[in-house]
């Protein structure tokens, strides 16, 4: 099934009773490979009909019972040396064992028998409360341990497995496809608690004098623990800022989402809206930057940006940057004291080039944006480096080629890392008035005026 085409995936469907999914299928190009690879939400967004939903998956689950029975079966029949090709290159015997034992449990492991009362609730398709995950996370945890012979450091691909194995057999624990990654971190945070008190096990006293923990020694705070476990682990998650919370939970769907290439951009409004009160505690903290756009990375986008920027001021900061520069390009352009500037020196050999009213209103628009601190006085360097490296740590705008259309590039950069890619100078001024409100930075003086300028503008002060 794996390298079939489009057509045969559809002639598959129509032996199937399911002729009349054959015109989508065609049109989202899925072929063998892609539907084994979809999950729950992929094949609700594919197929409308909930009896068809249901039919799909099964045929797809059991096809690939199948395949994993037929791979089990043809590995337990090899060889020796089919099996062990390190032993007779002479590699280390113990990284062969290792990876036998993880090769073991994709097709060994089983779920544990859990008590009576979680059986109830997960046969009734419920999600389970908080203290009902505990038990079933403590289930899970026991087993996990037997599996590893009394190991308390599974890898990440063994708790891949039998985080797999919990949500293939109650799909109803993945909560709007975030479960995976929720019960995956309740289930390491749950090893990481039976680890603490642990004093006499050699292999976690291993662990901890590899990570700087020396014999004897208590301790004294639980960063070099977490370091220990986050490096241990390989955990492929960034760590929550609240766990096991709602605001978690929000935290987590962002993430999730900023990786995909198409997004829910009202959900991301709504699930931004209800972690601002977290976002802005972080900040007001003088929380490190990377650590608020690692747990909120939609901040990097310009239009979530303006969104934050409405949130506090209630003002549509790129409807006022349009306004100022539409309304005040020509006056800042005609002043004496920008004449010889080298921005307006390269507009005026620009604009001959070009006749459509439009583009050289954009380039005036432009070249006003850049030299605006020079009108009063101001260090340009914090404010945007045209053709140049950032230097400045705080919020300023990188340009290139600004007069060229077809090459012209702008972002704002912070802390001398790039933060959004911009599309024209408008949304760049936006964009920079924004970051220094959205992340509560200190306006520099030497950059001082030419921001008081801008902002009294955008909040309509009548004496700036």
């Amino acid at each position: 099934m794996e390298n079939w085409s489009v057509e045969q995936v559809c002639n598959w469907l129509k032996q199937r009773n399911l002729g009349e999914l054959v015109p989508k299928f065609r049109e989202e190009e899925v072929s063998g490979a892609a539907l084994l690879a979809l999950n729950d939400r992929m094949v609700q967004q594919l197929v409308k009909k909930i009896g068809h939903q249901a039919v799909l998956m099964d045929l797809i689950k059991k096809y690939q019972q199948q395949k994993s029975g037929r791979e089990s079966l043809i590995y337990c029949c090899e060889t020796p040396s089919q099996k062990f090709p390190e032993v007779i290159s002479g590699k280390n015997p113990k990284s062969l064992f290792a990876r036998y034992k993880t090769l073991q449990w994709t097709s060994s492991y089983t779920l544990p028998d859990f008590p009576y009362d979680v059986k109830c609730i997960l046969a009734e398709k419920k999600c389970p409360d908080h203290s009902m995950r505990i038990r079933i996370i403590e289930f899970l945890q026991a087993d996990m341990t037997k599996y590893l012979e009394g190991s308390l450091y599974p890898n990440s691909q063994q708790y891949n497995i039998v985080v797999n194995a919990l949500l293939q057999a109650y799909p109803f624990l993945d909560e709007d496809g975030n479960g995976f990654l929720l019960w995956k971190r309740a289930l390491k945070d749950r090893f990481k608690y039976v680890r603490r008190p642990i004093e006499d096990d050699e292999q976690v006293l291993r662990n901890k004098c590899k990570f700087g923990h020396r014999r004897g020694q208590t301790r004294k705070s639980s960063s070099a623990e977490n370091k220990l476990d986050d490096v241990q682990m390989q955990a492929e998650e960034e760590p929550p800022y609240l766990k096991g919370s709602t605001m978690d939970l929000h935290i987590r769907w962002l993430n999730q989402e900023y990786m995909k290439t198409q997004r829910n951009w009202e959900e991301v409004d709504n699930r931004m809206n209800e972690t601002i009160e977290i976002r802005r505690k972080m900040i007001s903290d003088k929380a490190p930057l990377k650590d608020i756009l690692r747990l909120f990375p939609f901040l990097r986008c310009p239009y979530q940006l303006f969104s934050e920027f409405q949130l506090l001021t209630h003002m549509d900061i790129y409807k006022k940057t349009v306004e100022i520069l539409e309304i005040y390009s020509e006056n800042i352009l005609s002043l004496d004291m920008v004449r010889s500037n080298p921005i307006n020196i390269m507009l005026q050999e620009n604009l001959k080039q070009h006749t459509d009213e439009d583009v050289l209103k954009y380039m005036k628009m432009t070249a006003a944006c850049l030299v605006l601190p020079e009108v009063f006085g101001d260090d340009s360097s914090l404010f945007a480096a045209v053709n140049k490296e950032v230097k400045a740590m705080t919020p300023v705008l990188k340009v290139k080629n600004p007069f060229d259309m077809n090459s012209c590039e702008f972002a704002l950069y912070i802390e001398r890392e790039e933060l959004a890619q911009l599309d024209d100078c408008t949304m760049a001024l936006a964009a920079l008035v924004a970051a220094f409100h959205v992340f509560n930075i200190p306006c520099p003086r030497r950059i001082h005026r030419t921001l008081n300028f801008l902002e009294s503008l955008v909040f309509e002060v009548r004496n700036p």
